[in-house]
């Protein structure tokens, strides 16, 4: 007996073998600087569901998604889509064919069955979508299970978060460290002249009190090679990083300097993840918490994420 789902903000019964999602609209901005295969990726996924700035409040955005906002209750679509596939029997293939389709050249990072019937989930590096094991439907938002109020899609999205940022080493952090036991880390995607980002910083001693250790990485989001990204590589080659870092934050310019750095790696890295905006928080388990967050919500907010 499969749970009840809802699926919010979908994009039902569209036929992959066609125009691919005709009059979705929207267009993705265009990228800025040099980006990995991966990003280039992301772009293209994202073009063909929709993307334009949109402001959001305590976070500074460079885009996000805009989808049409839709209840949909999976129960039924998945009757009707059921009663019409002989089964499941080659679906991936199935599945990745119409994908291929749809996006050519597409890389297909997994294919897994859904938590509801006669669908498989799709992950596109940052995009996460459903499609029928026929390859003949997709279904693009955010999957609840209803008796939970469990988020699966951001489940599925958070694990590859976690796993991707296992791969950021000590070495390749700026971390303020939290005073006596720590109780959580957060992974911090930040701009040095983003407004949000330096009032988070403002308040990085009080964070640390309550035991969130707090690991930077930058995402400047003018782009590679902006007078953004070189304030980032002059805190990075700094004598003392973390005292650069809270010099910056206040406004003032850091020492220029130049070494081997990882800011290109992270703002990649950023944008393989999903983040749009600054500042971006990352829990270890992957949760992403767009925009800034006072220290004292922060730490409930974190416990909460932390309960079974």
């Amino acid at each position: 007996m499969w749970p009840p789902i809802i699926c919010r903000s979908c994009i039902a019964s569209t036929t992959l073998g066609g125009d691919p999602l005709a009059g979705s609209g929207g267009t993705f901005p265009p990228s800025i600087g040099s980006t990995t295969p991966r990003t280039r990726q992301n772009a293209k996924v994202a073009e063909f569901f929709g993307a334009k700035p949109v402001p959001r409040a305590n976070i500074n955005v460079v885009n996000t998604m805009n989808r049409k906002t839709l209840l949909l209750v999976i129960a039924s679509l998945i009757s009707s889509v059921a009663m019409a596939q002989p089964g499941v029997s080659g679906s991936e293939s199935a599945v990745r064919a119409a994908m291929q389709r749809l996006v050519p050249d597409v890389q297909i990072d997994s294919v897994k069955q859904a938590p509801f019937a006669g669908f498989m989930e799709v992950l596109l590096g940052a995009q996460l979508v459903y499609v029928s094991n026929d390859g003949k439907y997709l279904i693009d938002g955010q999957l609840i299970e209803m008796a939970t109020r469990r988020n699966l899609s951001e489940a599925s999205k958070g694990a590859v978060r976690s796993s991707r940022l296992e791969g950021v080493t000590d070495g390749e952090r700026i971390r303020f460290a939290a005073n006596g036991e720590k109780k959580h880390r957060i992974t911090v995607f930040t701009d040095i002249d983003c407004g949000y980002c330096r009032r988070l910083h403002d308040q990085i001693a009080e964070y640390n009190r309550l035991g969130i250790e707090v690991d930077y990485l930058f995402f400047p989001r003018a782009g590679l090679g902006s007078h953004s990204f070189d304030k980032a590589v002059s805190v990075w080659c700094a004598p003392d990083q973390n005292a650069a870092m809270t010099l910056a934050k206040s406004g003032e310019e850091p020492a220029a300097a130049q070494c081997d750095n990882p800011i290109e790696s992270h703002y990649n890295l950023g944008r393989e993840l999903g983040v749009t905006g600054t500042p971006a928080l990352v829990t270890d388990s992957g949760t992403l918490i767009p925009g800034y967050v006072p220290p004292a919500d922060l730490i409930v907010r974190l416990q909460q994420l932390a309960t079974p």
